[in-house]
């Protein structure tokens, strides 16, 4: 019975990849909790840090920090911020797909491209295109660490300062809920004083304060928005690492869910194999006794 040996060779391998499977499902659900409370946790800081930024924008109107200046160049850079390891769906697909076609339109538009990855499929990707990586930093974990990513995403800051860039944009995971989660592509740099504000006021009533500020209002205002800039990344990487985790669990869940109708189907062409094997074995045995 060599086909009914091979079927439960096959059953056995996919029992086996369903245990792995299942594992990584309670792994990434695990992990999936504690990036959400990180990713939460995150926002209340981003947030007061855009308060304070918009009202000292507003209290300050005859200084203009670099940040918030339209510089006149035709190179644009890009933070990519993705994964580390597969196994989470769609994830790193659909934020590369919207890095391509935000790619094509500066390219159409005449403007060259400095990118710096945050994760390994994104530069893998960036480099399979041939971009110009002018930093990166793979290999963070599941916990972000902002003195690790600040190195590489301050290249392309200091270049913006300088006049170097068009503009800089930041393409991660934004995370929704644990069965959604999207795909962004948004303007970091220049910073808009108007949008601020907006978002600010949509976080909640806000009210006119009045500063007092030590050494001057310069570089009050020049070191917050800074800070204010790297909350943005730390958040966006945030959001994807929670994004990650939750796709990941949903994904080990369908494995999990395909392995176990496979499993089914294949017992079932057992039981039929091994049910064609009797009946024809009591069919040579009748035929025997007939015989004699």
């Amino acid at each position: 019975m060599a086909a009914g040996k091979e079927i439960r060779g096959k059953i056995k391998s996919v029992e086996n990849t369903k245990k792995i499977t299942k594992a990584m499902e309670m792994v990434a659900a695990s992990k999936m909790r504690k990036a959400q409370q990180r990713m939460r946790a995150a926002r209340p800081y981003s947030e007061k840090v855009r308060n304070i930024a918009a009202n000292l924008g507003k209290a300050n109107p005859e200084y203009t920090h670099a940040f918030m200046q339209v510089n006149d160049a035709k190179t644009a850079g890009m933070i990519i911020v993705t994964t580390d390891k597969g196994l989470c769906g769609g994830l790193n697909t659909n934020v590369l797909r919207g890095v391509t076609s935000k790619l094509r339109e500066l390219q159409g538009a005449g403007v060259s491209l400095q990118a710096v990855a945050i994760g390994n499929k994104g530069l893998g990707f960036l480099n399979r295109i041939g971009a110009k990586v002018v930093s990166h930093v793979t290999q963070m974990g599941d916990t972000p660490h902002l003195e690790k990513m600040i190195g590489p995403v301050k290249v392309l800051l200091d270049a913006y300062a300088r006049g170097e860039l068009s503009a800089v944009y930041l393409s991660y995971t934004k995370f929704i809920n644990t069965m959604k989660q999207e795909a962004v592509v948004e303007q970091l740099l220049p910073l808009s004083a108007q949008k601020m504000q907006d978002e600010a006021q949509a976080s909640g009533p806000q009210h006119d304060w009045d500063y007092l500020y030590e050494p001057d209002a310069q570089s009050v205002i020049d070191e917050l928005l800074v800070r204010y800039v790297e909350a943005l990344v730390y958040q966006a990487v945030a959001e994807n690492m929670a994004s990650e985790q939750s796709a990941r669990m949903v994904a080990m869940k369908a494995a999990t869910d395909n392995a176990g109708s496979v499993i089914g189907e294949l017992k079932l062409v057992y039981n039929k194999t091994r049910q064609a094997a009797i009946t024809k074995e009591l069919s040579e045995i009748v035929a025997g006794a007939a015989a004699v």
